[in-house]
């Protein structure tokens, strides 16, 4: 590809978004594929008009409800690209539709202002969070603090790009260091706020400061001997992949780097991995699926097979969304697909429902009051196979469900970071307590939806 430096971001992600209207022929694949389109209502429209209309709505902003609704309620799922046979993204055009739309709605003033006001809410939340957790020396080995700004002396084998939202449940990115290590890998940490991908701006409708953010970040990242990145947020991981680093190529020539899932990366070791399974970990296992990365579910599976004693229990339960917080689109769906999947566990007698995702972990731990079997991470679960643990205080805490205790119980390392208490505790509420899309059990038995199987909200 030939490099057109003299182009903007902007400029080239909509030469990009052009080249993919062409190729697009309309013919609805994508929409019928798509596990969206029954939850959001839409089933009855021609999914070969819905599809047009997005494209519609790509170029001028404006078209019929039925696509606005199909593009407001993509889960990200993937099946789409799947099921294009001409090359197009079609998840990507919804992204861009949805671009459109917050453009034609809203000047760029105020598109820029809530786009602001995205960061700094959730470099709030991931700020206060992770403090509630960990010391500053353990920061500092996430990337953190002086970390996030230090080169180290010698080019590392990868870069360890942990995205923000990790950061709430740190153990998590904690054991996927300790299984580098345990590889023999060289990595330096990156992520946080302080290295955003730019989805909170492209969300709002800010192509340029979306633009600006992701290839600063980039260029951070750009550093490793193999050129390589391995990822673990899969919000970041599609933003990068889909439209940050395609539009860079478009303007530089080349790409800056490959990207690959941490989980991905690991099932490609898993030779390497194996001999450190020592421990059996005799357990009745089921996933928790989400398939908008291709390969990390397939790739979770085969890890967790490999580790002696485990033995993984198919719930039958449907897979969508790229991980549980792009759900939060079909708010009662939502609800209803984790209702049924805990009760699936129940019934299937699993020791423990094993999530992939910082937000499926987020979403779900605190059920484990409620349920007979335990909620974890599947890095847990390779952990204990290895003799590596660390600490969920995250699900600790939450389990309280109690602001003023957590905030009590986290005291010290409130006093060590100088966190102002209040703050801290709105934040709790908020995006610890508050982030609870099925509610849980007040009494003695599992919650029970509706007829129509809505929850309250």
């Amino acid at each position: 590809m030939q490099p057109d430096n003299d182009v903007s971001f902007e400029t080239a992600l909509g030469q990009r978004v052009e080249d993919m209207l062409d190729a697009c022929t309309r013919c609805g694949k994508c929409v019928e594929v798509c596990p969206s389109v029954k939850p959001a209502g839409i089933a009855d429209a021609s999914s070969e008009d819905i599809i047009g209309g997005v494209l519609d709505i790509v170029r001028s902003g404006e078209g019929p409800e039925a696509s606005r609704k199909w593009a407001a309620s993509c889960m990200l799922s993937g099946e789409c690209i799947k099921a294009c046979d001409y090359g197009v993204n079609p998840r990507f055009l919804l992204a861009m539709a949805r671009v459109a739309i917050a453009k034609t709605d809203n000047e760029l003033p105020d598109r820029r202002r809530q786009g602001v006001a995205r960061f700094r809410d959730i470099s709030r939340d991931v700020t206060v969070l992770s403090r509630l957790q960990l010391d500053g020396e353990v920061l500092e080995r996430l990337g953190q603090k002086s970390a996030s700004v230090s080169a180290p002396d010698e080019a590392p084998d990868f870069v360890f790009y942990t995205g923000c939202n990790v950061l709430k449940t740190p153990h998590i990115a904690l054991l996927a260091l300790d299984i580098m290590d345990a590889l023999g890998a060289t990595y330096q940490v990156m992520g946080g706020p302080t290295h955003c991908c730019g989805i909170t701006q492209l969300r709002a409708g800010d192509v340029e400061m979306s633009g600006r953010m992701g290839s600063s970040t980039i260029e951070k990242l750009s550093h490793s001997k193999s050129g390589q990145v391995v990822s673990w947020c899969p919000s970041c991981y599609v933003q990068f992949t889909e439209t940050t680093l395609p539009t860079i190529e478009r303007q530089r020539g080349a790409r800056p780097f490959e990207m690959t899932p941490f989980v991905r990366f690991l099932a490609d070791r898993l030779a390497l991995l194996m001999p450190h399974l020592q421990r059996r970990v005799e357990m009745r296992i089921a996933l928790h699926r989400h398939p908008g990365v291709a390969g990390i579910m397939e790739a979770a599976a085969e890890i967790l097979q490999a580790i002696p004693g485990v033995e993984l229990v198919d719930l039958r339960q449907p897979a969508v969304g790229l991980q549980s917080v792009n759900l939060s689109v079909l708010p009662a769906f939502k609800r209803e697909l984790q209702l049924n999947e805990l009760e699936a566990a129940r019934e299937a007698g699993v020791d423990a429902l094993v999530a992939v995702y910082h937000s499926d972990h987020r979403e779900l731990c605190a059920h484990e009051r409620d349920w007979p079997f335990r909620i974890i991470n599947f890095l847990e679960v390779v952990g204990e196979s290895m003799g590596v643990h660390r600490n969920d205080r995250y699900k600790r805490l939450k389990l309280m469900q109690d602001a003023d205790q957590i905030v009590s119980e986290c005291g010290d390392l409130i006093a060590l970071h100088a966190l102002d208490a209040g703050k801290a505790r709105d934040v709790v509420v908020k995006a610890m307590l508050g982030e609870q899309p099925l509610p849980l059990n007040r009494g003695s038995r599992p919650i029970e939806l509706s007829p129509n199987r809505t929850a309250p909200t």
